[in-house]
C-alpha cells in the first residue's frame, strides 16, 4: 500500500518532485500507456538513495525511466511508483579528456558537450534518444561504436542501498547488455574517457551520423527506438524484410515501411497493439526463416 501523503513528504524533504496519477504515455517516446501510481522526478544521487531504500522497507513497487525511449508501458499502466532519472538529475562536468554525467543527463547532450569541448569518441552515439544512464544500462551503440568504446568507471546503488564505483573491465558489457540488466542495481553516474580532435571535424561527424538517421529511421513517428535485438548471423530488419512485412499493422501500430526494424505508432497505437504486432511479426519471421526475434525494448507493467 503507497501512502501518498507520507510520500509526498519525504519528496519535500529531499525537494523531488512528485505528481500523483501520472500519465505515463507523456514520458515515454513510444507515446501510450497508463498512469503510475505516482511519479518522482529524481534530483540527486543521495534522494535516489534515500527513495529507493523507502520503497524497499514499505514493499513498494518501483520503476526507472529516463528518456523513456526503449520503454513499452502497459495500457493499464504501472501499479507501483516511477523514479525519473532526468532534467533534475542531469549535470555535465569535463576535466581535461574525462566527462562524467549525472545518469539522467541526454546522450545527446553529452555528446554536445563533449564536440564544444573538442572531445572525440562520442560522434556516432549523436542521435540516440536516451539518457546517458539508459544508454549504459543496455551498453547502446550506433554506427561501430558502442559505450563499451568510452566508458571508463560508473557510480551505482547497489541492492543494499549503497553508493558503489564499477570500472568498465567489470561491468561485463556486450551487445545490448551490461552487468546491470535485469538486477535492480541503479546506475547514477557514468564517467567517460574520450581522445582530442577539432571541434569542427566533430560537429561534421555529427552531423552526419543525425543525417543518416533521419534518412533511414521514421523518426517522424513515436517509437520505442529499434524493436528487435539484432540475432546472431543476421539483422532483424533484414529478416522482417525478406518476410514481406514492411507496413504490416495491428491497430495503430505498423512495422514501418522506412525502416522494417522500427514498430511505430501511427497516433493512435495501444501496448495492445503493439505487442500483437510484435508477436505475429516473431512469428512469422521463425517459420519462414528460422531465426528467433528478441524484443528490444522492456516492458514496464
Amino acid at each position: 500500500m503507497i501512502n501518498l501523503e507520507e510520500l509526498t513528504g519525504l519528496c519535500e524533504k529531499l525537494g523531488c518532485r512528485i505528481i500523483p496519477e501520472c500519465p505515463l504515455s507523456e514520458y515515454v517516446t513510444f507515446r501510450f500507456g497508463g498512469c503510475c501510481r505516482a511519479l518522482i522526478s529524481i534530483n540527486s544521487a543521495q534522494s535516489a538513495a534515500e527513495l529507493i531504500g523507502y520503497m524497499k522497507d514499505n514493499s513498494i513497487r518501483y520503476g526507472i525511466i529516463g528518456r523513456g525511449s526503449n520503454i513499452i508501458v502497459d495500457d493499464n499502466g504501472f501499479d507501483g511508483v516511477i523514479l525519473l532519472f532526468g532534467g533534475d538529475f542531469a549535470s555535465i562536468e569535463i576535466t581535461g579528456n574525462i566527462i562524467r554525467c549525472d545518469a539522467g543527463a541526454l546522450l545527446a547532450s553529452a555528446c554536445v558537450h563533449a564536440q564544444q569541448a573538442g572531445l572525440s569518441g562520442m560522434e556516432n552515439l549523436f542521435g540516440i534518444p536516451g539518457t546517458v544512464g539508459g544508454a549504459l544500462y543496455m551498453n547502446a551503440g550506433a554506427y561501430g561504436t558502442e559505450m563499451n568504446d568510452i566508458v571508463i568507471s560508473a557510480e551505482y546503488l547497489d541492492e543494499d542501498g549503497k553508493i558503489r564505483t564499477i570500472s568498465r573491465e567489470n561491468m561485463e558489457l556486450s551487445y545490448r547488455h551490461s552487468i546491470f540488466s535485469g538486477r535492480s542495481c541503479v546506475i547514477l553516474s557514468v564517467t567517460m574517457q574520450l581522445g582530442n580532435g577539432d571541434p569542427d571535424e566533430i560537429k561534421n561527424a555529427m552531423n552526419e551520423c543525425m543525417a543518416k538517421r533521419s534518412a533511414k529511421q521514421p523518426l517522424e513517428y513515436p517509437s520505442a527506438g529499434s524493436t528487435f535485438k539484432r540475432p546472431e548471423g543476421s539483422y532483424a530488419s533484414l529478416l522482417i524484410d525478406q518476410c514481406g512485412l514492411k507496413g504490416m499493422r495491428c491497430g495503430g501500430a505498423m512495422v514501418s515501411e522506412k525502416h522494417s526494424g522500427f514498430v511505430i505508432n501511427m497516433g493512435y497505437a495501444t501496448c495492445a497493439d503493439v505487442l500483437e504486432l510484435c508477436s505475429e511479426i516473431k512469428k512469422i519471421v521463425k517459420e519462414k526463416t528460422g531465426y528467433t526475434l528478441e524484443l528490444e525494448p522492456v516492458i514496464l507493467r
